[in-house]
């Protein structure tokens, strides 16, 4: 297999590109089920506290079953309907059983996957650090639409995400082991602060606590010398979606906006380009020659 993708300059990206269409239908069940998931464990954990009857009127879910069915109705998806992108082209965007219209959404998270999942192949070859950038990738593109969704950064990812982040540098695959740890306490640690400062000077709270969670996350996969960069970024681009917003009559001034998908982002473009931007900010600035 090394043989044939050292000699073969295209199959490396091809390969990328149909994992990631694969990954990314995965990633539309993700997106889907986790929320509802976290709120059935939260009903049982409140219906515990409270000595409660729970109801057992549905059965359980998981990412694994039920089988992926049509919501309308009801008929269970086959294999061969389930092929990322190409399946929705051939059944015209509709389910094959009722011919209801399939959201366009399912086709954009599997092309999109596919798609972030094969740029990858441009900036690294065939080693760990390819590796966790493909698994950073998925994650930070599911937290992405969780947080667009429900306004939530779940645990089950952020806190794995952290972790796996260490476990990749212990290697210092992408930074030493050092700044890695220390770019984990200084990504929750800032956005801890600056929720407390916020929530002690309005009375309001500004942000989740999965927002921390998810910038620590980034800095133990990229360092502490990451996080200027990614909050600098994150902070411009959420500022302008919010104001072109608000502009646009979309949402006021008291419509909470999800911060988790702009630091996401923030983050991919750093691990990508993170020196590059470093270097034109020295440039730019004046501090590097």
């Amino acid at each position: 297999m090394l043989e044939v993708i050292n000699q073969v300059p295209w199959f490396l990206p091809l390969c990328l590109l149909c994992l990631g269409l694969v990954v990314g239908s995965f990633l539309n069940v993700v997106v889907y089920r986790l929320p509802l998931m976290m709120e059935a464990r939260w009903r049982r954990d409140c219906c515990e506290l409270l000595e409660l009857e729970q109801e057992n009127s549905s059965p359980p879910l998981s990412l694994a079953t039920p089988n992926s069915h049509c919501p309308h109705c009801g008929t269970a998806i086959k294999p061969w309907h389930n092929i990322p992108v190409l399946s929705y082209l051939l059944l015209g965007g509709k389910c094959a059983a009722c011919q209801t219209r399939i959201s366009l959404r399912y086709p954009l998270v599997e092309l999109l996957t596919g798609l972030l999942t094969l740029a990858l192949a441009w900036f690294f070859t065939l080693s760990p650090a390819l590796g966790g950038a493909v698994l950073l990738t998925w994650a930070l593109l599911a937290l992405t639409l969780i947080d667009l969704d429900h306004q939530l950064l779940p645990d089950d990812i952020t806190l794995p995400l952290l972790w796996l982040g260490l476990l990749f540098n212990l290697g210092s695959t992408y930074v030493n082991l050092a700044d890695a740890v220390i770019g984990a306490m200084a990504g929750y640690l800032i956005l801890w602060s600056v929720y407390w400062l916020f929530k002690l000077t309005t009375g309001r709270e500004g942000m989740g606590f999965g927002d921390f969670k998810l910038l620590a996350a980034l800095g133990a996969w990229l360092g502490w010398q990451a996080l200027p960069a990614i909050i600098l970024l994150s902070s411009v681009v959420g500022a302008t979606c919010g104001i072109a917003l608000m502009l646009a009559k979309r949402t006021g001034r008291e419509t909470p906006i999800p911060f988790g998908p702009y630091l996401a982002a923030a983050g991919w473009i750093t691990l990508l380009w993170g020196e590059d931007i470093a270097r034109g900010y020295l440039s730019m600035t004046g501090l590097q020659g």
